[in-house]
């Protein structure tokens, strides 16, 4: 049977453990490509659409974190990769935080960029179920815009901003929707991030206003075994931003997971 998922799987990398990267929203694989590029010379390297986003399948209505963890493992048991190194960016650390609840014994090392891992307030709550009807409504073009220069810093690079807000507008309403709903019913990953046995990497934009730098710290406070670094001249992607630091940590990272 074929994989639910739409996915990138690049690079062979025998000997070191592969590498698993899911997007946040309302993006898509192709987030992750300076990352797909570069690591593919030494390791296979998966990314999959999520569903509801890129060329997966999208599913109206509420898609938990849980049923995004589920559809991951899923496709790497298609894939036929057992054990894995797991980065998220956003809601893509949330998802890997997720994962970790559900799977842990396959998980190597966990990525967390971007991201927190309180649950949702009240009113942040009732915020993305309104959102949620709105991109119903008006579709994705009149938030890409809005929140452009909060995703991107003002200052990025015009090619990296236009592919984000390229990303931002071919997303499904629907998918995004669905995925705005199940995030705002997530648990709360706190007290699990105590008992993550593995080592950890926290990476987090200098300017980013959707997870400061504040969050990343008290992330990686929590994470028994855990590296922060705070990339400079970044917002809330770095990983697109500033890929040269954003790799250069990441391999850092991962030679010592390999080693």
């Amino acid at each position: 049977m074929a994989p639910f998922l739409a996915y990138e799987d690049k690079g062979t990398g025998t000997g070191r453990l592969p590498l698993v990267l899911v997007h946040g929203h309302p993006f898509d694989r192709t987030m992750w490509a300076p990352q797909l590029t570069g690591f593919a010379r030494t390791r296979r390297v998966i990314a999959p659409d999520l569903r509801g986003y890129g060329a997966s399948p999208v599913v109206p209505g509420v898609t938990p974190l849980s049923e995004f963890a589920d559809d991951i493992a899923a496709l790497l048991d298609d894939l036929g990769v057992d054990r894995f190194v797991l980065a998220g960016l956003s809601m893509g650390g949330q998802i890997a935080m997720e994962c970790w609840a559900r799977f842990p014994h396959r998980i190597a090392g966990l990525v967390l960029a971007d991201t927190f891992p309180q649950p949702e307030t009240e009113e942040g709550r009732q915020a993305r179920y309104a959102m949620a009807e709105r991109l119903l409504r008006e579709g994705m073009h009149g938030y890409a815009d809005e929140v452009l220069y909060r995703m991107v810093a003002p200052y990025a690079d015009a090619d990296v901003a236009a592919h984000v807000h390229r990303m931002m507008t071919a997303t499904p309403p629907q998918g995004a929707a669905a995925a705005l709903r199940g995030r705002a019913q997530r648990p709360d990953y706190r007290d699990l991030l105590t008992r993550v046995t593995v080592p950890a990497l926290v990476v987090v934009g200098e300017d980013d206003t959707y997870t400061p730098v504040a969050d990343a710290e008290a992330l990686h406070a929590a994470l028994p075994d855990a590296t922060l670094h705070v990339v400079a001249g970044a917002a809330h992607l770095p990983n697109l931003e500033r890929p040269e630091e954003f790799d250069k940590a990441l391999a850092e990272f991962l030679e010592r997971l390999d080693a």
